[in-house]
């Protein structure tokens, strides 16, 4: 989170310009902030997409494509499109796709959680992990996942949180309050890492959440807790009127 004052300050959070200025360590700040637990998250979205033979999925918000890898990783058939509004972190992705040999089946675009530019219910399934909390109109984003995947298609939500109970939660708000912007800012080089804590403080509760999922076109099949909450995945389908 940058302390520059100005009429732009604000809105550059969790914006594509401020993940521009954190892309080139990003991948190495947060496997260590996240004590190396979110490639295991990534693998449980993927699981709970219960993807067919030949998928076509859209993960929105994929910043340097992890998880754009591992859904392509999971069915040789599976075509992939990243989007993501960052400039920078898309060109981490794409080097790291090419590495992984799977530039035939990943496509990557810049793009708008917002206005997604797919026809509705063209895809089989859709994903957006850490990404949901930075969407300026939460509504609208939820919306258009529901109307680009097909009827029966599932839409997974990956959304860091703060546990509300047990030891657990003393330990996770630490975490996140106070070593994530101290060890993020000084791995990095950049203070935006201070937004990371506001932003997931200021997350709805799980029950919350899934009730403006229900809200905005998305039939919530299993909310699951990961890590005793720090992390939940929201597992839905579009509903039958989209």
């Amino acid at each position: 989170m940058s302390d520059a004052a100005g009429p732009d300050a604000a809105s550059k959070l969790g914006s594509g310009q401020m993940f521009d200025a954190i892309a080139a360590r990003y991948d190495f700040v947060n496997r260590i902030l996240s004590l190396g637990l979110d490639q295991g998250w990534r693998r449980r979205t993927v699981k709970e997409l219960q993807l067919g033979d030949k998928p076509r999925v859209l993960d929105v918000a994929t910043g340097t494509g992890d998880l754009a890898i591992q859904i392509a990783k999971s069915r040789p058939g599976a075509t992939v499109i990243g989007l993501d509004p960052s400039a920078k972190m898309l060109a981490i992705a794409a080097t790291k796709v090419e590495r992984k040999h799977l530039g035939d089946r990943i496509t990557l675009e810049q793009g708008d959680a917002q206005a997604l530019p797919y026809e509705s219910c063209s895809l089989d399934a859709a994903t957006i992990a850490f990404g949901i909390r930075n969407v300026p109109d939460r509504p609208l984003g939820l919306r258009e996942l529901a109307r680009v995947v097909r009827p029966g298609g599932r839409v997974c939500v990956l959304e860091l949180g703060e546990p509300k109970q047990g030891f657990f939660a003393s330990a996770a708000r630490f975490h996140t309050r106070k070593v994530v912007p101290r060890l993020g800012a000084l791995l990095s080089g950049a203070r935006e890492y201070r937004y990371l804590q506001t932003s997931v403080a200021a997350f709805p509760p799980a029950a919350e959440f899934a009730d403006l999922m229900r809200a905005n076109g998305l039939d919530v099949v299993a909310v699951i807790p990961l890590t005793f909450g720090a992390c939940t995945l929201y597992v839905a389908t579009p509903t039958e009127a989209q």
